[in-house]
């Protein structure tokens, strides 16, 4: 078999997961050729993938008419309907998770977004999930606000493995690294076995460009201008920092002898939004060892066409270098913290609304 331009990315230690998932993806065999000849070792899913999918498609019809004539909420017939996909790309990639010997292979769920403040239900409706799959590479995704970062901890604590989501904030992935660690510490002290456990720390990339972009624009300097389209790839790198500080340090090697994995760094987001960047701005510019890069099957197929087969991580040295990029935006007035917090906001408010997109349109068919 050929190899694939993505095989080098694997090579380069990225894992490649797709950040797509659809009935017609496992009907057709897509998703079983994106594993075999693409280098393919997860798939991620959220609202808005499974809004699109299932919103306009007839693939889901037959199941939602039996679901609802069998007198299932709108709510329920949702779930349902996503834990068929989620389950049986759980099951494609159940090879490569054994061969990864768990290190690899998985496939994520989401929490409902409408309960990104409630730590509560959200840590409920993730233990759900895990019940409802029962897959042992299913990841269940939670979002990185204030109140999911409680529920992360108590989630890994209890032996649920999390992909967290929706994080923006260098300090914010701070936190998500304390609850991870914190939460093996309390998995442990009750006799749990860490090395069953995984998780993911979802940075979302191309959204940072577009929101600091539009700010950029708006003061209009030669130095305002000679930041666009550099601050999204620095703020990856420099979270790749505060991963590599924390992951080799005395905390997380105590937890490593007793079996526990780290956390890696995950790129989401990496389709570019702006048809003057490079169409693999964010996979390219951010190969490292220990992450993985989630990509929209458009990517993949740019990827696979055009990109590097041989690709090289970025260095110690440009992570120092991203964090004075991230420095000059603070030089020309924008608030870093503005940006982020914007950007959470904005990235709930999109989940939920199609969330409840998908809830209509599974209610009125």
């Amino acid at each position: 078999m050929t190899s694939s331009n993505l095989h080098g990315l694997a090579r380069a230690g990225v894992s490649v997961w797709c950040d797509q998932i659809s009935r017609e993806m496992l009907e057709t065999g897509e998703l079983a050729r994106l594993i075999a000849e693409d280098a393919v070792t997860g798939v991620t899913s959220n609202p808005t993938i499974f809004a699109g999918a299932i919103v306009g498609s007839d693939d889901y019809a037959s199941q939602i008419a039996e679901l609802k004539a069998g007198g299932a909420s709108t709510e329920e017939v949702v779930k349902t309907l996503m834990a068929a996909d989620i389950t049986r790309a759980c099951d494609l990639l159940a090879p490569v998770h054994a061969e990864a010997e768990g290190k690899d292979g998985f496939v994520s769920v989401e929490v409902s977004p409408t309960l990104a403040d409630d730590t509560e239900a959200t840590v409920a409706e993730a233990h759900e999930w895990s019940k409802r799959i029962d897959r042992p590479n299913l990841l269940v995704k939670v979002p990185a606000t204030p109140e999911g970062i409680p529920a992360i901890r108590r989630l890994i604590g209890a032996g649920v493995s999390v992909n967290v989501t929706l994080i923006f904030s260098l300090q914010r992935y701070e936190e998500v690294i304390d609850a991870y660690l914190g939460g093996l510490e309390d998995l442990i002290e009750m006799e749990g076995n860490p090395s069953r456990v995984a998780s993911v720390a979802s940075f979302f990339v191309s959204r940072f460009d577009t929101e600091v972009d539009r700010r950029l624009d708006a003061i209009g300097t030669p130095e305002a201008a000679a930041l666009k389209g550099k601050t999204a790839v620095a703020n990856a790198r420099a979270a790749y920092g505060v991963f590599l500080d924390h992951f080799e340090g005395p905390r997380y090697q105590r937890l490593a002898a007793k079996g526990a994995r780290p956390q890696r760094p995950l790129w989401a987001s990496t389709s570019t939004k702006n048809p003057a960047y490079s169409d693999l701005l964010y996979v390219e510019n951010l190969v490292a060892p220990n992450t993985v890069n989630t990509m929209p099957l458009a990517t993949i197929a740019a990827y696979r066409d055009h990109g590097d087969p041989d690709p090289h991580s970025f260095t110690l040295e440009e992570v120092a270098e991203a964090k004075t990029v991230l420095d000059q935006l603070e030089g020309l007035g924008i608030s870093y913290q503005d940006v982020v917090e914007t950007l959470e906001r904005q990235g709930v408010a999109k989940f939920a609304a199609s969330w409840h997109e998908l809830l209509a349109a599974v209610e009125g068919a």
